[in-house]
């Protein structure tokens, strides 16, 4: 196995830079690569943690929800405040909640519909824990809303339904 090379602690601003342009170029796992780098050099980094979060986040959509969930999951207990916690638990169950819109397939809307709930619970959680001029997580609620106010797909699923999803696939006797 090659051992890694370290990265120099001058070089973590600079690198911290790369990796966003490679999530802005849909590369995440290039920009995984830096943050781990990142965070073997000082583990506790505020912004390569939140970065890799989003990295890990941005993988819903390229394949698998696993193992990149789980991993961005672990991520959290290690922000320093109770907004970020907060704020991007939100993050993850709302890009859950779009992975599941993208599959599509039966059952998918519900699913959404699941996630983005849990999403708009953590951007509630984040609103109440930090000062008034930080919207950040009321911008992220309001988008949530708009799609489950404009989605006829993205919807709680309930016995009435899940009893009309049988009834379809009932074979004649």
């Amino acid at each position: 196995m090659l051992e890694l090379k370290p990265l120099q602690p001058e070089a973590i601003s600079t690198a911290l830079d790369k990796a966003k342009r490679y999530r802005l170029l849909n590369e995440p796992d290039d920009a995984e690569s830096i943050c781990l780098d990142v965070l073997a050099t000082e583990p506790g980094n505020q912004q390569a943690l939140i970065t890799l979060l989003l990295t890990l986040t941005d993988k819903f959509g390229h394949s698998e929800i696993s193992p990149a969930y789980e991993q961005a999951q672990e991520l959290v207990p290690k922000l320093d405040s109770s907004f970020s916690k907060s704020y991007y638990r939100g993050v993850i169950f709302e890009r859950r909640a779009k992975f599941h819109l993208k599959q599509g397939g039966p059952g998918a809307g519900a699913a959404a519909y699941q996630w983005f709930v849990r999403a708009m619970e953590a951007y509630s959680d984040a609103i109440t824990s930090k000062d008034s001029k930080n919207q950040e997580a009321v911008l992220r609620w309001n988008s949530c809303a708009r799609i489950l106010n404009s989605r006829a797909d993205v919807i709680r699923e309930d016995a009435d339904g899940a009893e009309m999803m049988l009834d379809a696939f009932e074979t004649p006797h």
